[in-house]
């Protein structure tokens, strides 16, 4: 078992209502039942055009607004048809969200800065109302909360990989349905997902129901910069990545076989022998992720409390699976224990030939299931986004969750409600 220092990584439904046809009860004969009623129809008269009622924010002359503020905006009677944003002459880019309670801009806010709003809204017959308003951003802030996404710019990930945004210190729970609303992804083609937070606040994963289809397409904007917290923090910098989900790779581990499968595309392509955790250390059953690749390190345990654990290792082709210390690698060691019995601290032991192998083929955030062992995996030690159900990992967010996307049948579209991306 190694201890490495751990690193940064929307359904509007158009109903068509057809009115009924009434049919009319007439009496017998030629002559209308009443004698002088007329028998032309009566033209109804057009009701008039609803009005345009639009109100925005933030209000004119205010000050010190955080650079993360938006354009809000309340219509009824139309829609927001045009927000422009300035700041000495120089256009802001930006875009509604989805249900059109505001504008984000694209990029954080200068600090110190006057901005100049002018939002336009169109009526269902055409009428146009404008409103303007100026504010002043504030100065930048000395107090301020860390960051990390662990994605990065064109990199190829594995389906199971989790959009994880961790925080230093942790997101205070009255706080987190505001940072999750800035928080953004954009999945093509569109797989909608949910954000769920680890209990103390310093984790938050978003997935969608099911793994990612290979070659989605993943961009994601943690739009932090200058949001304000609750504990008197700010958040210190917005974090952004565009990147690829690659093949379906996957690897299953049976403590009751001793053996690893492993699967490409659904096809079982190879099985190696493994040996996992000794009963005073066992490995954790769930659902992991490879979170991070090495192929030569050192697992340097000097610090465990029990003497009996302290090594120090050259360890090859080692792939993260926890933050606890949780590894595939090679075990050169322990090949005569390996697919009979379990020697390791935690680790997943293969024989250097097969750790070799699979380490070429994998990818961070492929899946690796383990299952039989003494210990369950423990939410939140390494990426454990996929260890929960559907309906337990939904319960993790700070926002509400519509109805069609807990049920797992979510719409073709983002869902900002969850967090996702605002008109991408």
């Amino acid at each position: 078992m190694g201890n490495v220092t751990r690193g940064w990584a929307m359904i509007t439904a158009l109903v068509m209502v057809t009115p009924l046809a009434l049919a009319g009860c007439g009496g017998s004969g030629d002559k209308p039942e009443f004698v002088g009623a007329s028998t032309q129809p009566t033209a109804s008269p057009t009701p008039p055009a609803e009005p345009v009622v639009l109100a925005i924010t933030p209000e004119a002359g205010a000050a010190k607004q955080p650079v993360s503020t938006e354009i809000g905006t309340t219509i009824t009677g139309g829609k927001i048809t045009d927000v422009t944003l300035t700041t000495e002459g120089v256009k802001v880019a930006g875009s509604l969200r989805e249900d059109s309670s505001s504008w984000v801009p694209a990029n954080p806010l200068k600090y110190g800065k006057k901005y100049d709003a002018t939002v336009t809204a169109t009526g269902t017959t055409g009428q146009v109302e404008t409103k303007t308003t100026s504010f002043t951003t504030m100065t930048k802030p000395g107090s301020q909360i860390g960051s990390g996404l662990y994605l990065f710019d064109d990199k190829v990930y594995g389906v199971a990989m989790p959009v994880v945004v961790e925080f230093s210190p942790g997101i205070p729970k009255k706080d987190r349905a505001a940072v999750q609303r800035r928080m953004f992804v954009d999945t093509v083609p569109a797989q909608p997902g949910v954000w769920h937070w680890v209990d103390n606040g310093t984790q938050a994963y978003y997935r969608a129901p099911e793994y990612w289809q290979p070659e989605t397409k993943l961009t994601v904007r943690i739009a932090l910069e200058g949001i304000p917290l609750s504990n008197g923090r700010y958040g210190n910098v917005d974090r952004k990545a565009t990147t690829k989900i690659g093949n379906r790779f996957e690897m299953k581990v049976d403590n009751a076989t001793k053996q690893m499968t492993v699967f490409e595309n659904g096809n079982l392509v190879r099985t190696m022998p493994v040996s996992l955790g000794k009963k005073a250390t066992p490995s954790s059953s769930g659902t992991m992720v490879v979170m991070e690749k090495k192929e030569s390190t050192v697992f340097d345990t000097s610090d465990d409390p029990n003497p009996a654990n302290r090594y120090v290792t050259d360890i090859d082709f080692a792939q993260r699976l926890t933050w606890g210390g949780e590894y595939i690698h090679a075990a050169p060691w322990s090949v005569a224990q390996q697919g009979r019995t379990n020697v390791s601290h935690g680790c997943v032991n293969l024989s250097t030939p097969n750790a070799r192998w699979l380490f070429e083929k994998t990818k961070t955030g492929d899946p690796v299931t383990v299952k039989g062992t003494e210990r369950k995996l423990e939410d939140g030690n390494g990426w454990t986004a996929w260890n929960l159900t559907w309906a337990e990992f939904i319960k993790g967010s700070a926002l509400p969750v519509p109805d069609a996307l807990a049920a797992g049948n979510a719409p073709a579209g983002p869902t900002p409600s969850t967090g996702a991306t605002p008109g991408a």
